[in-house]
């Protein structure tokens, strides 16, 4: 039915578009060049007007500026929410974007910022950020779709200058709101990234005078050897200084860092006491229960190494050739009357009799991989039994 249906509406499109072709060719006065392009045009117009409905594409007009003030941001997405799409008809006098791009930039986003960050979420710099999404346009774009989704905000302060920031969720949870801390953390990330600037200034700054002196030295201007080597000396102490105030730096970010993490530990750790307390489960119980689920992964561990041992005693090929043929000369010494013509008779039932055991060696085998199969299925009901035990007593109500 549904089949029936998609070829219904495609003949249908089919003859409004020659009835289009047609009507607009009469107009023309039988022009093709002219008739085709402004058709073209029609036609895509009309898709991108699908498009912008669908959601597959959007507008850079529909972007909220970072730059602007955060009354106009919010009167700005109550437009887009309450006009919608209603004003595609622009649509294709702006610059397009397709979503499953953007959406995977920042994916890629997020995902290099959590390679070198290990809290939660973190705080960059705009101009951090803009270089991490590969330029200004990209980073608005990104910025737009994780501010959708709830999973970004925008910093801005000017006390002494203007500094703006980003702060993302790194994980799957929304941002958290901004507090005096983040503008603080960004004024910290600024400053460590101008002196990174200033150390690379002075690196090449160095490498610069270095080069000068030694090729003072090579023609023997002793006087500017000197006056390169004065130059070398304070581009060292600048270095010092300033790799000393970076590291300062440093410092107080991870001390953040490290007294943000451990509030959210002491947050956790007290609502554990808080359900312990609610629920009636004393100290005791729940060790005793980690305790079980800690034997029970251990078991599941050994029973893992011994199906694995037991796959990889397989037999392969050579190894019964080579065993058949020890097999072969052990029963041909036994019967010496084999190296005779009638050898060829007999060579059946000690076939077959091989045969036969490594067939009973090889279901043996199988029986051993059952049995451990059939152990792993106990111990998997075991720990599934000690789980929804301390689900029930961590989730059982205090009226119980």
């Amino acid at each position: 039915m549904f089949a029936v249906i998609i070829i219904l509406f495609l003949f249908f499109w089919w003859c409004v578009s020659v009835l289009l072709y047609i009507q607009l060719e009469a107009v023309l006065g039988g022009n093709f060049f002219w008739c085709w392009k402004l058709y073209r045009w029609c036609f895509t117009l009309h898709f991108q007007h699908l498009m912008y409905n669908e959601g597959e594409v959007t507008r850079v007009g529909d972007l909220v500026d970072l730059r602007s003030g955060k009354l106009s941001r919010i009167f700005k997405k109550l437009r887009l929410l309450a006009l919608g799409p209603s004003n595609a008809e622009a649509a294709p006098q702006d610059n397009l974007l397709l979503t499953a791009l953007v959406k995977d930039k920042s994916s890629e986003v997020i995902q290099y910022l959590s390679e070198r960050h290990w809290t939660s979420s973190c705080i960059v710099t705009m101009k951090r950020f803009e270089d991490i999404c590969g330029g200004s346009d990209e980073a608005l774009a990104v910025f737009n779709h994780l501010w959708g989704c709830g999973k970004s905000c925008h910093l801005y302060t000017h006390k002494e200058e203007v500094l703006e920031g980003v702060k993302i969720s790194l994980s799957s949870d929304a941002v958290s709101g901004i507090t005096s801390l983040d503008y603080d953390i960004l004024h910290l990330v600024w400053t460590t990234e101008k002196l990174q600037q200033q150390l690379n200034v002075i690196d090449l700054r160095y490498q610069k005078s270095r080069s000068l002196a030694v090729a003072s030295l090579k023609s023997g201007d002793r006087r500017a050897a000197l006056r390169y080597a004065r130059e070398l000396k304070l581009a060292r102490e600048s270095r010092e200084k300033c790799d000393s105030l970076m590291n300062r730096v440093e410092e107080v970010l991870n001390v953040i860092l490290d007294a943000e993490s451990t509030r959210k530990v002491f947050e956790a750790i007290q609502i554990g006491a808080r359900a312990m307390k609610e629920n009636n489960i004393s100290v005791e119980e729940v060790k005793l229960c980690l305790d079980e689920i800690d034997e029970c992964i251990e078991s599941q561990k050994q029973v893992e190494n011994a199906i694995e041992s037991a796959s990889s005693t397989g037999f392969e090929e050579e190894d019964l050739e080579e065993e058949f043929r020890k097999w072969e000369l052990e029963i041909r010494g036994e019967n010496p009357e084999m190296g005779s013509g009638k050898g060829t008779t007999l060579e059946e039932p000690d076939s077959s009799g091989l045969v036969e055991s490594l067939s009973n060696r090889l279901g043996n085998l199988r029986l051993e991989v059952d049995q451990t199969d059939e152990r792993v299925k106990n111990e998997s009901e075991t720990s599934m039994g000690i789980s929804n035990r301390l689900s029930t007593h961590l989730l059982k109500p205090e009226a119980a």
